[in-house]
């Protein structure tokens, strides 16, 4: 366990490629501090990078109730019947949420993990959201910034809390790995001959859900998923042919990826809702490599890296991290496991 508190990133870096990377080298066991534009340097012709092109939407509404008091709404994902699933704070079966342009939703139920079911009165809210919603920041960041003495929403958040190849809206969190890439980078990387390909995991609230108890006990939340055929063919060439490695930005990525394995070292494409949990001895079917940041203690995303890269590393490189006060979370620093 580490206190970063004061080292939670509250606004990405700027540009974006100008964070901090630390390179692990699973060969060697050595730790290299670099800059994320120095990424190129460690990547080779016919490596192959999978980035999750998932687009986050407004997904924050505020709405009151017909006492009058404010309900925030984290929209979650559309069902069926003019239907969310939500994540409220606080709410009674059969309670009305009235919003602006006439917008109004019912309470129906709660699930069993955790979400609500609200019925709206239109058919498609997401006009509404786009016109009125706020980017659904962690609310980690919102605190560090009250911290701080800032606004809980910044202007820029919108484009900010994004990746720059953001394509298919979805997400409620940004698959934040990718927030280092720029178009220098690509450029460079294309220049070098490394290949780039894409799936979607349209990112829900189960990627942070945090651990309670032993990880054989954890159950993770399916999250929508896509491998295109394209991405498919790429990935099976590369295996197939051993031209380089793949290597998955984020830990979206890399579960979509493992969640497609075919048994055989490559892939099947597809659609599926992913609930693949890596975390201990995993043995990685396709991955070679990951792009990610640093992880909160006691969390999905960290128990894959140490699966990765093995716990007493991933321990020795956020010690460094926390002693040369590297940026944390989802707007902080970058780490590559190679």
């Amino acid at each position: 366990k580490f206190n970063v508190d004061d080292l939670i990133a509250k606004t990405p870096a700027d540009p974006r490629d100008t964070s901090r990377l630390m390179v692990l080298n699973r060969a060697t066991q050595t730790i290299t501090h670099k800059h994320f534009y120095d990424l190129p340097e460690f990547l080779n012709k016919g490596d192959l990078l999978i980035l999750n092109n998932t687009k986050v939407f407004p997904a924050k509404i505020y709405g009151k109730k017909e006492t009058g008091g404010q309900v925030e709404v984290l929209l979650v994902r559309a069902l069926e019947n003019n239907c969310w699933a939500v994540l409220l704070r606080e709410y009674k079966q059969g309670m009305h949420i009235i919003f602006e342009e006439g917008l109004e939703a019912r309470v129906l139920e709660k699930q069993e993990n955790g979400e609500i079911i609200l019925e709206f009165n239109q058919a498609d809210i997401l006009p509404f959201t786009h016109k009125y919603g706020k980017m659904p920041l962690p609310p980690y960041i919102e605190a560090a910034r009250k911290h701080a003495g800032l606004s809980k929403s910044l202007e820029g958040d919108k484009e900010k809390y994004q990746t720059v190849y953001a394509k298919t809206e979805g997400s409620i969190a940004a698959p934040t790995a990718g927030f280092h890439f720029t178009p220098r980078v690509f450029d460079v990387l294309k220049q070098k001959g490394v290949k780039i390909a894409y799936v979607t995991l349209h990112v829900g609230w189960g990627t942070f859900k945090p651990l309670r108890g032993e990880p054989k006990d954890h159950t993770m939340l399916a999250e929508f998923a896509e491998l295109p055929p394209e991405t498919a063919r790429i990935i099976n060439e590369t295996k197939q042919n051993k031209t380089g490695r793949v290597i998955t930005v984020g830990t979206t990525s890399t579960r979509t990826i493992e969640s497609f394995a075919d048994g055989r070292g490559g892939v099947t494409p597809g659609k599926k809702w992913a609930n693949l949990f890596i975390y201990g001895d995993y043995k990685f079917k396709v991955i070679d490599g990951l792009i990610t940041n640093f992880h909160f203690p006691d969390s999905t995303p960290l128990c894959m890296v140490c699966a990765l890269a093995g716990e007493d590393f991933i321990y020795r490189a956020y010690s460094q991290a926390v002693e040369q006060k590297y940026r944390f979370y989802s707007f902080g620093d970058s780490m590559a496991i190679l």
